[in-house]
Formats: structure tokens, sequence, C-alpha cells
């Protein structure tokens, strides 16, 4: 369906919700290193993520060995900073969204490497840091699947 990137990220209850997220949307999820936390099979399931089986976690050392071992056509970065809105962007069964740390986004080593990829941005009300990483991920995703008819495939 959809390719969910987290970028560094540092608490596990938001990655935790994110894995059930990509269960219920058919979604897989890729974990950037370093992690604030474990993800080995014994770790998830005593969290309460039964439906860890249903879900294809991928993790890479850093961003370099993520960008050798996969070849996403369409990458958005997701970013305060960005520039486009994500209720503007046409999503395409594939697509791959990229998140950043919840303590620190995207580094500017990943917004080089990605230099020609999307950046889009969920709006919000001034004076405020950012969407809870889950939060955002739900919004991004739910909006790529309504514009695919909540397609299944």
């Amino acid at each position: 369906m959809f390719n969910i990137v987290l970028f560094n990220p540092q608490i596990p209850p938001n990655t935790g919700n994110i894995i059930r997220l990509c269960s219920n949307t058919n979604s897989n999820i890729h974990l950037i290193e370093p992690l604030g936390f474990s993800v080995d099979i014994k770790s998830m399931r005593r969290a309460g993520l039964d439906y860890i089986s249903n879900v294809d976690i991928k993790t890479y050392k850093n961003i370099d060995e993520f960008l050798i071992k996969t070849d996403f056509k369409i990458i958005h970065l997701v970013t305060k900073f960005g520039n486009i809105n994500y209720a503007k962007v046409n999503y395409k069964i594939g697509d791959c969204f990229i998140f950043g740390s919840e303590i620190s986004g995207l580094s500017e080593d990943v917004f080089n490497k990605f230099n020609n990829s999307n950046r889009i941005y969920i709006p919000m009300t001034p004076k405020n840091r950012s969407i809870n990483l889950a939060n955002a991920v739900a919004i991004c995703i739910f909006e790529a699947w309504r514009q695919n008819n909540f397609s299944i495939s």
C-alpha cells in the first residue's frame, strides 16, 4: 500500500501506534537507526503489539543503507518546514512518506539526500511546535488512502 519511514524514532508508544496503523492500512514500515528503543519481537509483544505479525518491519543502520536497499519512485518528506500542504498532493499506491524523529525532526543530511522530493507539511495554528508523530503519520496515510478510494491493494 504505502511506505512509512521513521527516521530515528525515539518514543516507543508512537512507533507502536504507527505499527498498528500499518496493520490497519496494509502499509509497510521502515525504521532508520538509531532508535530510542528495541524492536525485537519479545519486547514488541511485551508492549502489547500482538498485531506485529501483520506488519513487515524493516530496519536500516542509517539513511545510506536505506537508500541502497530501497528504490521508491515517489518520496514525500513530512516536515513542519515543508512548502506543500499535505492535502494538496496527489498520492499513489506505493508512495513513501519519511517522518523525522520526535526530538529533532529530519536531519540536514536527509534533506540533502532527498533534495528532489516533495516537502509536505500539515497545517496547524501558529506558535505550536509540531503534531505528535503517530498522529501526523495517521493524517497523511489516511489522506493518501482516501485519495485511492480506500483500496486494499
